[in-house]
């Protein structure tokens, strides 16, 4: 049980807000739901023990306002606040003033927060703890001149990335050095916009790569790790479907990852769940670090299917100053599991949102399926955030079978009245490359590629 922290408030929405409320419960803490004016009818807004509209619905007068929020749990007189992922989950400034009030943050320092929400500097605490980098500039990029240097040294194709990006914003993939100036600049511009920083630096573009992150839990003093996720079922670095453990990788290549992810935890002093991201170059069977990540995951219920961990019950003691109840050797691994975003996205108009009436919902179920998810017949998706409305999440004894029960659940799952990814999922899913492992960050695009080319090929020949 929980000692110290007796009441906390939930700051966001949908389904991440509803797997949070679910934890307190649990724990026997009362939850207060701090919501927007679109989410006064949600599913999270009527389960909270209470809710306080914040703001509303633009998230940049409700779930982006550090000072409604804050307002709010000194005005319920809460114990701690719990951001989930996304709108103010890494910003050190909501720490910060959470420290000012004496009000607990379920999550890292601001100082943490703040380091290795810094990409270059995350990159040079790896460099330092002796976790292998991708070659680049090591730094933040001044211009132009400077991002021509460095690319004439690494060699074309470079990639340029925000220091404070995320999602893919202020990223560009360079080709050639008559692409170089447009592209600094559009990636600095789009940083500025996305992230309040124009600071971009500079890697080596690797193309037949995995993306293959670390679960750690962390307590300030030590870290130990729950395993390694493969998410490169993605579309526009964003993620569609991630599985646990990483299929294809030697049980040294493994070892290797965890290690150097628990060593860079231990280095910073991490306190918290938390996530190391790490590309795989399948040509030269090397990996290396990429960004951390210093909050909960969307895609953290894979590892709690093969290791039997609730991570956001271990969150909330760590935050309650419990410190790490399980050691490296408590932790096992059992079977396999895969997660599918399901977005309100239409894949056939170059996946724009679908915000709209849920007209019919019905969640899949049976052996080995669990949904986390906001949904309800009647909701509507509101137009103002992200996409997800639903996470389906299947565990077999092996791949083969986790597969096959996903695709199951895919076909049990109805959601009528929007568009959603679950179709473009289950093509995915019943590749053969997919079935095979033969995984990179290009399988999606070049399935979804080829997919069009016969479509456009049939409609050609009628």
């Amino acid at each position: 049980m929980v000692r110290r922290i007796r009441k906390v408030l939930v700051a966001n929405r949908g389904e991440v807000a509803l797997r949070i409320l679910r934890a307190c419960r649990e724990l026997g803490i009362e939850s207060v739901l701090a919501h927007s004016e679109a989410d006064a009818k949600s599913l999270p807004a009527r389960l909270a023990d209470r809710a306080v509209c914040i703001g509303g619905a633009a998230a940049t007068s409700s779930y982006l306002s550090t000072e409604r929020i804050v307002g709010a749990a000194v005005a319920f007189g809460v114990d701690a606040i719990h951001p989930g992922y996304g709108f103010l989950a890494e910003n050190p400034g909501l720490a910060e003033l959470c420290r000012e009030q004496e009000v607990t943050f379920i999550g890292p320092s601001p100082q943490v927060i703040r380091a290795m929400g810094d990409k270059i500097e995350a990159r040079k605490q790896a460099a330092e703890a002796g976790v292998p980098t991708i070659p680049g500039s090591g730094g933040g990029v001044a211009d132009v001149s400077a991002a021509r240097d460095i690319a004439e040294t690494i060699g074309y194709p470079i990639l340029i990335k925000a220091a404070f990006g995320g999602g893919g914003r202020g990223m560009r993939v360079i080709r050639s050095r008559d692409e170089l100036e447009r592209g600094v600049n559009e990636a600095m511009s789009e940083a500025k916009a996305a992230f309040g920083d124009p600071a971009v630096y500079i890697e080596k573009y690797l193309t037949n790569i995995r993306h293959i992150e670390v679960q750690v839990l962390g307590d300030g003093t030590d870290t130990i790790h729950l395993g390694e996720r493969d998410c490169s079922s993605q579309r526009r670095n964003q993620k569609l479907i991630e599985e646990a453990p990483c299929f294809a990788i030697s049980e040294a290549a493994r070892s290797a990852l965890t290690t150097a992810a628990v060593e860079l935890c231990r280095r910073v002093g991490y306190k918290s769940a938390g996530t190391i991201e790490f590309v795989y170059d399948n040509d030269e069977v090397k990996f290396y670090f990429v960004e951390m990540n210093t909050r909960i995951q969307v895609e953290h219920p894979v590892t709690e299917m093969i290791t039997g961990v609730d991570l956001v019950n271990e969150q909330i003691r760590i935050a309650d100053g419990q410190g790490l109840r399980l050691r490296q050797s408590d932790i096992r691994f059992y079977g396999h599991s895969i997660e599918c975003r399901i977005n309100a996205e239409d894949p056939d108009r170059d996946f724009a949102p679908t915000p709209g009436l849920v007209t019919e919902y019905r969640p899949a179920g049976g052996p080995g399926i669990r949904v986390d998810s906001h949904l309800e017949r009647g909701y509507v998706v509101p137009l103002f955030y992200d996409s997800l409305v639903a996470k389906l999440i299947s565990w077999g004894s092996d791949r083969a079978e986790a597969i096959e029960r996903m695709l199951r659940a895919l076909h049990e799952t109805r959601i009528e009245g929007i568009k959603t990814t679950a179709g473009l999922q289950r093509m995915i899913l019943e590749s053969s490359r997919f079935r095979s492992g033969d995984l990179n960050t290009r399988l999606v695009s070049e399935l979804v590629g080829a997919q069009a080319q016969a479509h456009a090929t049939t409609e050609a020949a009628q």
